[in-house]
């Protein structure tokens, strides 16, 4: 923990109370004093606010910016307009993952690449090892310069179009970008975010400002929120976490990049991107992904195996690890597991809204055999005790704006 390095919004965590761990290299808050149930339910229903400021920040540019990125990354970085972003993942050629990211493009002639805490000095790595081929190229690290902050629930838009001074929200689109003043601060705001919120919002600002727009946004009533509801919301939401859903399995084995359903959004096979790193291996593990959907489990030998959500039937929490079976045959393993609140809603469909109460409920990702799909009954090996869970097609409704919607399996709403 002494060597671990201190964001800038370090001090405001520690004055709120934070309970500390060290995650990716970084002394980051894991909950305040309220805890995570209430920094997860605050999110749900009116706004958190998360220190995102760990993760890698790198910036490139130059005219074989775009060239580079294309052959590096999974998604097609030419489809992006300035003022767009975009899912994308770092592949290696066996087609497993190095790092999954997100990709900016805020202005014209430059990119911004943020990638996982943990992983950051091996991407690194990775990038010089290709960048020679790349002579126009400017590629600089801007984690400690650049802090990153996300702000995610149904208020946040009210809460930050009001500290605009100049500039504007991006569009109410997944993905879409702007630019704006806040107290004299340029501020790049994207709609992003890792907690699978309808309304959410992640902002680059220079360090030196950054302090100043998180007392900003906290007296217009955003709540902090550590790592440990950022856990609970991203596995509601459904959303891989590298070391878990993508890296290695529980045998050592390399994931698969097709193996994880959000990749379906992450990967490109556009003619424009060329023979980039992996698509050789990506492209034999999309075929695969159509034989699988149409339900031929012949030939299988990448994506034997699939990530998807389970709730649980009966009492128990399923960890990461925890071994998943049908009629006594392993099946797969649990990759990410825990209880997860969520809001009792009010009132039919879309329409709902969330009520005063709150109930909890059991939920995971696991890998799992392919064969294996939506309504199927497994049973997780808990702590040596046969438990019941359904396979299910996600356990939290996020197209539904204002407010996301837990998703209940053998539970009153």
């Amino acid at each position: 923990m002494d060597q671990a390095q201190k964001t800038v919004f370090y001090d405001r965590h520690a004055a709120l109370g934070a309970k500390f761990v060290e995650f990716g290299g970084w002394e980051m808050p894991m909950e305040y004093a309220g805890g995570i149930i209430q920094e997860h339910l605050s999110t749900r229903k009116h706004a958190g606010l998360f220190d995102v400021s760990h993760m890698g920040r790198f910036l490139f540019d130059g005219k074989d910016a775009l060239p580079f990125l294309q052959h590096v990354l999974s998604n097609d970085a030419g489809a992006l307009a300035p003022g767009e972003s975009q899912y994308t993942l770092i592949p290696n050629e066996n087609g497993g993952a190095i790092d999954d990211a997100y990709l900016y493009r805020f202005r014209v002639d430059d990119y911004l690449l943020v990638v996982n805490a943990s992983n950051r000095e091996k991407v690194w790595r990775h990038f010089q090892t290709v960048r020679g081929r790349f002579d126009r190229l400017d590629m600089t690290d801007q984690t400690g310069s650049l802090a990153m902050v996300s702000l995610q629930g149904p208020e946040s838009a009210d809460i930050l179009r009001s500290l605009i001074d100049f500039g504007h929200l991006p569009e109410p689109r997944r993905n879409a970008l702007s630019i704006a003043i806040i107290q004299g601060s340029e501020v790049l705001a994207a709609r992003t975010g890792y907690t699978g919120e309808p309304v959410c919002f992640e902002l680059f600002m220079q360090a030196s400002d950054a302090p100043a727009i998180w007392d900003l946004l906290a007296e217009g009533g955003a709540t902090p929120v550590g790592l440990g509801a950022r856990d609970t919301l991203r596995l509601e939401a459904g959303l891989p976490l590298y070391g878990h859903e993508l890296g290695k399995d529980p045998q050592g084995r390399e994931i698969p990049i097709f193996a994880c359903p959000p990749s379906r959004f992450a990967v490109s096979f556009s003619s424009s991107k060329g023979r980039y790193i992996g698509r050789g291996a990506l492209e034999r593990q999309f075929e695969e992904l159509r034989r699988i959907t149409d339900r031929r489990f012949t030939d299988i030998r990448f994506l034997f195996r699939r990530i998807v959500p389970v709730a649980m039937v009966d009492r128990g929490v399923a960890r990461a690890g925890n071994a998943v079976s049908l009629h006594d045959r392993q099946k797969g393993w649990v990759t990410s597991g825990t209880m997860v609140p969520y809001w009792k809603m009010d009132g039919p469909g879309v329409s709902s809204r969330p009520t005063e109460h709150t109930g909890m409920r059991a939920i995971g990702l696991a890998l799992i055999d392919s064969s294996l799909g939506q309504g199927d009954v497994v049973s997780i090996d808990i702590r040596g005790r046969k438990a019941e869970a359904i396979l299910v097609p996600g356990n939290l409704q996020s197209d539904t704006a204002p407010y996301a919607r837990a998703i209940l399996y053998g539970q009153p709403a």
